[in-house]
């Protein structure tokens, strides 16, 4: 079954144009390293140089804020849902 990652728009270049991808790990850090094992770039749009998630990133596993969860350690498994949302701001 695999755990479902949405993508992003900003994003899909890597994924081939896929709004949606199938990934495998045991944490969401493992997930985006297979992520970018599949779709090579992607990672590092998503982590930064200390393999830190980059502030304009967020994350939701099953719904939730992975940073009230335990951020990149949070565990995941078969049947998951992961959203990767860039985070929007500016405006008046």
């Amino acid at each position: 079954m695999g755990i479902k990652v949405r993508v992003p728009t900003p994003l899909r270049r890597f994924t081939g144009g896929n709004d949606e991808v199938a990934a495998e790990g045991d944490s969401i850090k493992a997930v985006i390293q297979d992520l970018d094992r599949r779709h090579p770039g992607i990672g590092e749009r998503l982590l930064d140089e200390k393999g830190e998630l980059r502030r304009f990133v967020n994350v939701y596993l099953n719904g939730d804020d992975i940073r009230f969860l335990s951020a990149l350690d949070s565990k995941v498994k078969d049947g998951d849902d992961i959203s990767i949302v860039p985070a929007i701001a500016g405006g008046r």
